[in-house]
């Protein structure tokens, strides 16, 4: 639990001196097993190194430890008339060198990108000690190879994540939050594609089949559904845009056969009671028994893979219950399934690799947010080619040639 970059420094030249595996832990928020050591590891907690060093209001950045938790970023950028965009369920213990290291995504990725596009510059120490001072508060800056990029994502293979600075972004207006039924998957991106044209991208889109819109009403305290649950598909957006071209982008929508129904919120109350019902996943390890896919499609695409994954799933395990929902408009889907709901001992593996082969098929990626760790290593060639696979173990051979760095994650 070091306090310094020495301190990390002097720990990292010890171990890899004594040939001892190492594994960087953040807030232990991930999803794919990346932070998890075996019993001859030592855990290297950054949970100490925390705290916002400056905030450049002239360049618009946030100088950071890496044992910061998102929240305390968020509030700090708040606090001084901005906002740090990115944003995750679990905002108030995730902590950013994890979220860095693991390139992280959320709800507000269609609009600021995922956290590499946050990033401009780190301070990273090396398996054999050495730092690298990569700190940077210029959006251009083209000297050579960016070496920050191998570390954003590498999930603490390469290197331990340090220090941070990143991009604050201008708080937005006010915004509108909005629920339409829709009749099919290709509606749903041309609404998408109606309201960048009219009011800008939006701050979210959250796109909900049936069977995950019934199941988070059916969850709620007042378990009424705000409009009829017979839609295929539900999408509830934000907007910073005037809300009069919204009105008249839904207007031409419904025209257009692209919209059933909507309802635009008019208050916060109402918007906070319409994000409860996509906030369902919150329940999911108290309700259900979930086997949680993250995977990303061109968008186009989407769609199809949910039916595809779908029909496959049913003919193999009839009776077996999942839902889908998914952030689409940066082309990522989640997909649940419901281990209650199948055969025991449920059958993982075999679920699995339906799952990333119908992926491999539409060439989609096995992991969009969550990264690789350990759960979806042995899935990684669905998304990867074996060419690109080897050079990634060049680049591990490269950084960290004794390979003492969280052994056995993502290769």
């Amino acid at each position: 639990m070091p306090r310094t970059t020495e301190q990390v420094a002097d720990a990292l030249r010890i171990c890899n001196d004594a040939g001892q595996s190492v594994v960087p832990q953040g807030g232990m928020t991930g999803l794919a097993g990346g932070a998890v050591p075996r019993t001859t590891d030592i855990a290297l907690s950054l949970e100490r190194m925390r705290g916002i060093e400056e905030i450049d209001a002239a360049a618009a950045t946030i100088s950071v430890w890496a044992g910061t938790t998102l929240q305390d970023i968020q509030q700090a950028a708040l606090d001084a008339g901005f906002l740090f965009p990115l944003d995750l369920g679990a905002r108030g213990s995730c902590q950013i060198g994890g979220n860095i290291a693991t390139n992280a995504g959320g709800n507000a990725v269609i609009r600021y990108g995922m956290t590499r596009d946050l990033v401009l510059g780190l301070e990273v120490v090396l398996a054999d000690g050495r730092v690298l001072d990569l700190l940077n508060k210029m959006i251009k800056n083209n000297c050579g190879y960016d070496l920050k990029q191998c570390f954003i994502g590498s999930e603490g293979t390469l290197g331990v994540i340090t220090r941070a600075i990143l991009k604050l972004a201008p708080q937005p207006g006010e915004t509108t939050t909005l629920l339409c039924a829709l009749p099919d998957y290709s509606s749903a991106v041309n609404l998408l594609r109606r309201v960048q044209r009219s009011a800008g991208t939006p701050q979210a889109y959250e796109l909900m089949w049936q069977d995950f819109f019934r199941l988070g009403v059916s969850w709620l305290e007042n378990p009424v559904a705000p409009m009829s649950d017979e839609h295929p598909l539900y999408v509830l957006f934000e907007s910073a845009g005037p809300r009069e071209l919204l009105e008249q982008t839904l207007e031409a929508a419904i025209e257009a056969g692209e919209v059933l129904d909507a309802i635009m919120a008019s208050s916060h109350t109402q918007a906070r009671a319409l994000w409860k019902i996509r906030e369902a996943t919150g329940e999911f390890p108290l309700r259900l028994s979930p086997l949680n896919f993250d995977v990303s499609l061109p968008i186009g695409q989407i769609g199809e893979f949910a039916e595809l994954c779908r029909q496959r799933l049913d003919q193999r395990w009839p009776g077996n219950h999942s839902v889908y929902f998914g952030h689409i408009g940066d082309s990522n889907l989640h997909l649940t399934v419901d281990c209650n709901s199948l055969p025991q001992p449920a059958p993982i593996l075999e679920i699995e690799e339906l799952v990333y082969t119908a992926v491999g098929e539409l060439g989609g990626s096995v992991s969009a947010e969550h990264g690789i760790g350990l759960l979806k290593r042995e899935f990684l060639h669905h998304s990867v080619s074996a060419e690109a696979r080897l050079a990634m173990q060049q680049l591990k051979n490269s950084f960290d040639p004794k390979g003492i760095l969280n052994p056995g994650k993502i290769l």
